[in-house]
């Protein structure tokens, strides 16, 4: 089974559906084929399923948080570079950042567990007996300790970027938070593209690449999000989920004519074919709602 995008289908956790990019394969054959630090060329396979294991895991750690503070969280797809877990937290700085910040958390917690194995190993004969097993345990920690030094770099969307903009938005709002965030971002990746010239790394170069694509959706977002905060609303009503007021204009669709129209001033009917809608989606955070669950009290309608 694969998703629209190509990616495999692995299996199904916790409600979470996990992804496998095909070009894994190759970058698993040439890690798996390299000469090593070990004498069985079984443990290239061992560590770099170890790396997918880490790196699963990390995700896991975004998705289970943004589920914890009410978001959505179903798809993790891994890659070459890593992986991307699909997490849709509310838009609240407090709940992004914790659908962020959880997956360092994790690796953090991997470190101490594999620095503990490793004190333990390095006081027995363990080492001596299985040396295998041994270099396997550094490799792993020191993976662990890139994965999670690489990502605290604060370089959108790599998540020390993305936490610096939920700190960021604490202060000066969703909107230019992520401006800001996207500007320290091409900063950074500018860092990355001389580093990539200067080692003659490809690896480095089409990160940078990525990071590149990413900070300049980033900052397009950014100026959308600024806009769309500018616009008039609806005070009478707000999301049952986000508590965000809805904008007022056509930014609802029909889905059976395609008009654009204003459904809060149709009450969810659409003013071209009649057609009525049960379910009424919020344009801040995708949430569905009936539309007798917006209205606020009287009480609470700004005056």
């Amino acid at each position: 089974m694969k998703s629209p995008q190509g990616p495999i289908h692995l299996f199904r956790v916790a409600g979470i559906d996990v992804f496998l990019h095909w070009s894994w394969f190759l970058v698993a054959a040439f890690e798996i084929g390299r000469s090593g630090s070990y004498r069985s060329p079984i443990w290239n396979l061992v560590e770099y399923l170890t790396l997918f294991l880490v790196v699963l895991l990390h995700e896991y750690g975004h998705a289970l948080a943004c589920r914890q503070v009410g978001g959505t969280a179903d798809r993790i797809v891994l890659w070459p570079l890593g992986g991307v877990a699909y997490v849709n937290p509310p838009p609240r700085a407090a709940a992004t950042l914790w659908s962020i910040a959880a997956g360092p958390l994790v690796n953090v917690a991997l470190l101490v567990i594999l620095s503990v194995l490793g004190a333990w190993n390095r006081s027995s004969d363990w080492a001596a007996m299985v040396p295998n097993a041994h270099a396997w345990l550094r490799a792993v920690w020191l993976m662990n300790l890139g994965l999670l030094v690489f990502n605290l770099l604060p370089i959108y969307p790599l998540d020390g970027g993305q936490i610096l903009r939920a700190l960021l938005w604490f202060l000066v709002g969703r909107a230019r938070s992520l401006l800001a965030a996207t500007i320290v971002g091409f900063v950074g990746v500018a860092g990355l593209i001389v580093l990539a010239v200067w080692m003659r790394s490809a690896w480095f170069g089409v990160i940078s690449l990525f990071i590149l694509t990413n900070c300049w959706g980033g900052l397009r977002q950014a100026q959308a999000l600024s806009r769309f905060a500018k616009l008039p609303r609806h005070e009478e009503f707000a999301c049952p989920s986000c508590k965000v007021a809805p904008p007022a204009g056509g930014f609802w669709k029909c889905s059976r004519c395609k008009t654009s129209f204003d459904t809060f001033e149709t009450q969810a009917v659409c003013p071209h074919c009649g057609e009525q809608f049960a379910m009424t989606l919020c344009p801040e955070c995708r949430r569905q709602h009936p539309m007798g669950d917006w209205l606020l009290p009287a009480s609470v309608v700004p005056r």
